[in-house]
């Protein structure tokens, strides 16, 4: 499993986020605290605090699904920089 932690702190980007991470095909999360979310269900993501990062987790050890969220990941995630 892939983590990172990701900003996606307006409308805008949430879209953007939506858009590409619906065309990885394998299982993703989003982690606040103790709620994990789809990360593919905008309805979900809209749920969580946006004003922080979010952690981000992709069930593959192929980090080249990464590269369409390139933009949203922080450059000071530590697993995702791997």
């Amino acid at each position: 499993m892939i983590t990172a932690k990701i900003n996606i702190d307006s409308v805008e980007k949430v879209k953007k986020f939506t858009a590409a991470i619906s065309k990885i095909a394998v299982e993703c999360e989003l982690v606040e605290g103790f709620r994990i979310i789809d990360a593919k269900s905008i309805m979900g993501i809209f749920s969580l605090d946006l004003k922080k990062p979010i952690e981000l987790r992709v069930h593959t050890e192929d980090r080249r699904v990464l590269e369409p969220l390139r933009d949203f990941i922080l450059p000071d995630s530590a697993d995702a920089a791997k």
